[in-house]
C-alpha cells in the first residue's frame, strides 16, 4: 500500500487496517518460529506498513492540535 493510498483512508479505516496487519504480523511470526517462512521479507514489509499507518495517524493528530491552537 502506497503512502498516497494511506492518506485517502479515514481514521477508522486506518485503525482497522492496523489491527488486521498486526494479526497478520503475529501469524507470520508464529509461522516463522515453527518453520522458516517462504518469504521472510513479508514480515519486514508488514512491520513497515504498520509503522506508516501509525505515522499517518500521528500526523493527523498533530494537524488537529495545530488547528485547535490557531
Amino acid at each position: 500500500m502506497k503512502n498516497s493510498d494511506i492518506r485517502l483512508l479515514t481514521e477508522q479505516e486506518i485503525d482497522e487496517k492496523i489491527s488486521s496487519e498486526m494479526s497478520n504480523l503475529q501469524k507470520f511470526r508464529f509461522a516463522h518460529a515453527v518453520s522458516p517462512v517462504e518469504n521472510p521479507s513479508s514480515i519486514k514489509k508488514t512491520k513497515r506498513l504498520i509503522a506508516r499507518l501509525h505515522t499517518e495517524l500521528r500526523t493527523r493528530e498533530l494537524k488537529e492540535e495545530l488547528n485547535a491552537v490557531k
